[in-house]
């Protein structure tokens, strides 16, 4: 390269054809293509950092968008199904109208009837049950309550006066000596009506001696109950009846001082106190 004060030659050779050229560039060019070149460096380094940063970046954001979906999906997981929240709401739809159900017998039975608040509460937590689960086994269980409780005698066969207890008590008769009295006695007037405590089928109706005309009914898990001293029976041996149905009217037939329900109930055969039954607490 030759140099002079105003200008400078670049001689560019050619090897394979063996032929030169030279070019005659201006000195301060060439002095100031060092600051070009730095410059030119220093924007190289500018850029590169700023696309390793925004490459760095996106990835991080990419990242959390990731295990933001992944979250998401667990917690969609998690989510109860529709289907199952469809079954749930069905579940406790039949729940609460099975309380409502089994509320409604106990009015018209004249027992007070419970609380439907805090169904499912805390003391079930040891279950370990999936919502569906328990939603599935509360229903069975109601519906066998509702089952026991309608077989089971319950509540009130006349109004709720009695005039004489289960037990043993003074002879009513010629006011002497003691005897047991095999059931509980309601204040009547002739012709009121006579409720069945408990589903169940006619046994017997008719005149039975001491009781007069009486009426025995048959219910599940071996309970009976016996309705005496009517005036008039208004169902048949053998007739299936519900709880609550009118089975007869209130008399003084048989052994009676007077107008009254001489009302029994057995278990396996052997009377038990029938007030253990009129309420439920």
């Amino acid at each position: 390269m030759a140099s002079t004060k105003t200008k400078c030659t670049v001689i560019i050779v050619d090897p394979k054809k063996g032929q030169s050229r030279s070019i005659n560039i201006s000195s301060p060019h060439i002095y100031n293509l060092k600051y070009y070149i730095g410059l030119l460096a220093f924007v190289l380094v500018v850029l590169i950092t700023v696309c390793a940063t925004l490459y760095t970046s996106a990835k991080l954001r990419e990242q959390e968008r990731i295990s933001l979906v992944s979250t998401v999906r667990d917690l969609q997981q998690q989510l109860p199904k529709p289907t199952d929240t469809l079954d749930a709401k069905d579940y406790v739809q039949r729940i609460e109208a099975k309380l409502y159900k089994i509320n409604e017998y106990l009015k018209k039975r004249g027992v007070k009837g419970f609380t439907q608040d805090a169904v499912g509460g805390d003391e079930h937590k040891e279950l370990r049950l999936a919502p569906l689960e328990y939603y599935s086994l509360y229903d069975q269980y109601l519906e066998q309550v509702f089952e026991g409780l309608t077989y089971t005698p319950t509540g009130f066969p006349a109004k709720p006066e009695l005039t004489s207890a289960y037990g043993y008590r003074s002879n009513p008769f010629h006011g002497g000596g003691g005897e047991f009295h095999a059931g509980i006695d309601f204040r009547g007037r002739k012709g009121d009506l006579v409720r069945s405590t408990a589903s169940g089928e006619v046994t017997y109706a008719g005149r039975n001696g001491g009781y007069g005309i009486c009426i025995q009914l048959k219910h599940k898990n071996g309970y009976e109950t016996l309705y005496g001293h009517l005036s008039k029976c208004l169902v048949k041996e053998g007739e299936k009846i519900v709880a609550g149905q009118v089975i007869g009217q209130v008399g003084s037939t048989g052994r009676s001082t007077g107008s009254h329900l001489h009302y029994e109930v057995r278990k396996n055969g052997k009377p038990i106190n029938p007030i253990n039954f009129l309420r439920l607490d």
